[in-house]
């Protein structure tokens, strides 16, 4: 068969459109980031990242509905989702300077949680980082098999960081002597709280499988 045949069949996976909404997501997050600690323009960081947090939502949707599930696609999307709200985090802790080292904590948790998982999730022969085996560990199976419980903790997470850095710039709009960005900061607060925990959670669940396959083929090597 021809070559120039068999390259035309050859699906892009770098055109998918699953990734091509990663690639607009990782443009939108940059933008947020160039603006981020310019006092006159929040207001753009702000539609920019949740904008890029909300494609977050369609990109997952489109490649299975369209049959576009790709690694690249999945690599793309976490590292978008962890890069994200770790330069929100980092242009907070400059804001607000007293809670730096909060802001360090968060940072050092997410990242180190979501690695540790998505690593436990390759040795164990998992082909995304949302299908290892997670029945030993109620609060992690439910999380992650719960869409509606998902999307909720990311978004709730989410909304708490952006109010919060939209509040060290204005109030926001008024409504009945409530402060709109100091109220979702408050709402949300609890909600990143408990993400915090699950991150740890997952954490810890991610070192004990990463022990369990070490001790297997210690264990084979030894036979």
């Amino acid at each position: 068969m021809d070559s120039t045949k068999m390259a035309s069949t050859e699906p892009n996976v770098y055109l998918f459109v699953p990734n091509l909404i990663g690639y607009a997501r990782v443009i939108l997050m940059f933008v947020a980031f160039y603006f981020m600690t310019n006092p006159d323009m929040y207001h753009v960081t702000v539609v920019c990242y949740l904008l890029s947090q909300l494609l977050d939502a369609f990109d997952g949707h489109a490649a299975r509905l369209l049959g576009q599930t790709s690694k690249l696609g999945a690599m793309l999307d976490q590292l978008t989702d962890r890069c994200s709200t770790l330069g929100l985090v980092m242009a907070l802790g400059l804001l607000y300077r007293d809670w730096f080292f909060f802001f360090q904590c968060y940072a050092v948790l997410d990242i180190a949680s979501h690695w540790l998982h998505l690593t436990a999730a390759h040795y164990s022969g998992a082909t995304s980082h949302k299908q290892i085996d997670l029945s030993s560990n109620p609060v992690l199976y439910y999380y992650y098999q719960n869409r509606t419980v998902l999307f909720s903790m990311c978004a709730g997470n989410e909304l708490f960081f952006a109010s919060l850095y939209l509040l060290f710039f204005s109030e926001g709009p008024n409504f009945g002597g409530y402060s709109l960005f100091r109220s979702v900061v408050i709402v949300c607060a609890p909600v990143m709280a408990i993400k915090s925990v699950i991150s740890l959670v997952q954490l810890l669940a991610a070192a004990k499988n990463i022990v369990i396959v070490d001790t297997d083929e210690h264990t084979r090597a030894k036979q």
